[in-house]
């Protein structure tokens, strides 16, 4: 097992690009990108399917599903 952290895709459809973000990192570099490339606005994020997927498991832990 590796002891590096799981890396999270992040996509930018306005500039049209995809990335994959190490964990503890992704507050950070979306707000870094999204000051630089769009005055701040967040327009980067989390891969829309993994926030759901994420979502889901949340509801499910929580008796919600």
């Amino acid at each position: 097992m590796s002891d590096e952290p799981p890396a999270v895709p992040v996509v930018c459809e306005a500039c049209g690009t995809e990335t994959r973000v190490p964990l503890p990192e992704v507050a950070d570099a979306l707000d870094r990108h999204n000051e630089r490339q769009h005055d701040g606005e967040a327009v980067a994020e989390v891969d829309p399917a993994v926030k759901e997927r994420i979502a889901d498991l949340a509801a499910e832990g929580l008796g919600l599903e």
